[in-house]
């Protein structure tokens, strides 16, 4: 019997878009005027990183002068032809449903809410509105699809008793028995955090981070190149000859198809999909941080109590030559210097998820939340001497943030009270009050007079946070303010002039 095909995300409305709602793939190639993605972090990445795959399919550039040749209107263009020609591999239900396995209907079926992070399922405790499972359109389920690909959480949620290539033994412990799911690629153990550049346009931030032949090439961590858009030629296993070329390929891993998911009317049949190397193999997304310089190499993850604006400079690491922090974002260090030229101002997008895991079970738990913040940079000042400039300004921010935590515990502790905790709050207000005016630092930095005339701005953030912690009414209050008030004259030490 043949199965209808139905709900193509060409044409289907399912993409959030800022101040557009939801749009079609169409659509979205169409109108050169949308903004940005919306939805929560992982939705956009997960959505930016199915978009590219798309726009390298249709149009991977052989180098940059070919990548300037094209500009967002002629991506934009090919990306509507390449839609066009593979518009049957995009109905979301059919005889090929879009990235979803036929033969893992096997597989034990879970709610959608089992495998949301930010939905409270079984006996979690639900704290918010939003935490509670909603019935999903098919528009909902599309997201969702994209989504698993790359953000499945670990643990028992998938069912890896059922393997689809024989002789597979990935999904099994030593003892015979299923194992627990591994987590997705693009999420790792802790959750990655993701960079990549934004436009002023969604067809501009997919041209500005679309890679050449010759990068993909000399990253020499896809022997695949490009590869083939597993839409065009799904595997039919874990570890058949298409999900192995997935694997070595940039297209397999901005879609690392990391779960089989087949969707029905209440949920969906779900277990591992494709095992992806990890970072501690030397394989990573583009749009992760890593430093593969030591003999155990590491990763930049989403940390809620250090907002992304405060790792620029190890995002941006590649700007200096004698910098000895090597963490390196592929997405940030092969789009952004051949950008500079043809851009007036360049925003890096940061976000992601985190997550705790015990026992193999990952989970959203206590502090874990999504996180996310947009920097915009003007182009002109960017270079390796504004880089060092910022590098010595975040060095003494984070030096001020220590001082106000170092003040604030003494403050309480002189007054025999706990102090570790308005300590903490005290450093975590200064750095809101930074935030408000880091995008007026990072563009002083392009002048060393102009960053350091800053710095009085600063200062008073640390007597506000420290202020703002440390009562002075009573007179051993009084005492105990004064005593413990921080002292700024070194980092205040000539300063040109106050910033407005």
């Amino acid at each position: 019997m043949t199965i209808e095909n139905r709900f193509n995300l060409v044409d289907e409305p399912w993409i959030p878009v800022v101040d557009a709602g939801r749009v079609s793939l169409a659509q979205l190639f169409s109108h050169p005027g949308y903004r940005a993605l919306g939805g929560n972090p992982v939705q956009k990445i997960a959505l930016t990183k199915l978009l590219l795959a798309i726009a390298q399919a249709a149009c991977t550039p052989e180098d940059d002068d070919e990548w300037v040749s094209i500009q967002p209107a002629g991506l934009a263009e090919r990306c509507l032809e390449y839609l066009d020609k593979w518009h049957d591999r995009f109905y979301l239900y059919g005889e090929k449903p879009f990235l979803q396995m036929s033969a893992i209907k096997a597989a034990a079926t879970q709610n959608f809410g089992a495998v949301l992070a930010d939905v409270s399922t079984g006996n979690a405790t639900v704290l918010i509105q939003s935490q509670i499972e909603k019935s999903l359109t098919d528009a909902d389920k599309s997201l969702l699809i994209v989504q698993l690909m790359g953000f499945g959480l670990g643990g028992k949620k998938t069912d890896n008793s059922i393997v689809l290539s024989p002789g597979y033994r990935g999904k099994f412990n030593n003892n015979g028995k299923p194992s627990t799911g591994k987590p997705s690629a693009s999420i790792g153990f802790l959750g990655f955090l993701h960079s990549f550049l934004q436009g002023k346009s969604l067809q501009e931030t997919l041209w500005i981070n679309l890679f050449t032949r010759q990068q993909i090439f000399d990253l020499a961590i896809y022997p695949q190149g490009t590869g083939t858009a597993p839409w065009e030629q799904m595997p039919e296993g874990e570890i058949c000859p298409v999900a192995e070329a997935l694997k070595s390929s940039l297209t397999g891993r901005l879609v690392p198809l990391s779960r089989f998911c087949l969707l029905t009317e209440s949920g969906l049949h779900y277990s591992e999909g494709i095992s992806h190397p990890g970072y501690k193999d030397g394989v990573i997304d583009p749009s992760v941080s890593a430093d593969f310089s030591t003999k155990d190499p590491k990763a930049i993850w989403v940390d809620p109590e250090k907002r992304p604006w405060r790792l620029l400079t190890a995002l941006l690491s590649f700007f200096s030559q004698t910098n000895n922090k090597n963490f390196d974002c592929y997405q940030l260090r092969l789009s952004m210097k051949r950008a500079i030229p043809h851009m007036q101002m360049l925003g890096i997008w940061s976000g992601g998820l985190s997550v705790s895991s015990n026992a193999g079970e990952q989970y959203v738990s206590g502090s874990d939340d999504f996180v996310e913040s947009l920097i915009e940079l003007e182009s002109g000042i960017l270079g390796e001497l504004w880089f060092i400039n910022l590098q010595l300004e975040m060095d003494a921010l984070d030096i001020l943030s220590k001082t106000v935590y170092g003040a604030t515990f003494n403050y309480f502790q002189n007054q025999n009270m706990e102090a570790k905790g308005q300590a903490a709050r005290a450093s975590n207000l200064f750095w809101q009050l930074c935030e408000r005016r880091f995008r007026d630092l990072v563009n002083a930095c392009g002048d060393a007079d102009q960053a350091r005339a800053m710095r009085p701005v600063f200062a008073r953030f640390v007597h506000k946070a420290y202020d703002s912690h440390c009562p002075n009414d009573t007179a051993r209050q009084l005492d105990a303010w004064a005593k413990n008030r921080p002292n700024l004259s070194k980092y205040l030490k000539n300063p040109t002039k106050e910033a407005a």
